[in-house]
């Protein structure tokens, strides 16, 4: 599970709306797993605007990758802005009005960042980020 686990999280990498994470219910993740009442191992939870819920499907990759993009996963489309937050809509107009080389050197520090340690919130943001970063040179090509 550990494995198939790990590549959810590869595959969801640069989501501007899904963090893949676990906690060792024994060491240091032991309050937030009673806090879920998480009872047997592996267990998984999803949450949705804040709220844990129960997964029960399939563990194997494709059918974690089907519930993450079904019921998790919300792409801010730098096109049709419609979907995305207002901290977005502020960051794709500021990155729309920069020039190409100001952006690569946005886009390499943050990808720099990528694998420090932070808080969820600004790991989400930091991707949210990146893929509007990514967005905006794929569109340039």
């Amino acid at each position: 599970m550990k494995d198939t686990w790990n590549k959810l999280g590869d595959e969801f990498a640069d989501s501007s709306s899904v963090l893949i994470g676990d906690s060792d219910c024994t060491a240091a993740g032991k309050e937030l797993c009673e806090a879920h009442e998480v009872r047997g191992y592996p267990t998984i939870k999803y949450f949705v605007d804040g709220e844990a819920k129960d997964y029960s499907g399939g563990r194997d990759l494709p059918a974690l990758v089907k519930h993450v993009k079904d019921n998790m996963e919300v792409k801010c489309n730098v096109a049709d802005p419609k979907d995305c937050t207002d901290k977005e809509k502020k960051f794709i107009e500021k990155q729309k009005a920069a020039d190409a080389p100001a952006r690569a050197k946005q886009l390499e520090r943050l990808n720099k960042m990528k694998g420090s340690s932070m808080k969820a919130a600004l790991k989400k943001w930091l991707n949210q980020r990146l893929h509007i970063l990514n967005s905006l040179a794929k569109d340039e090509l």
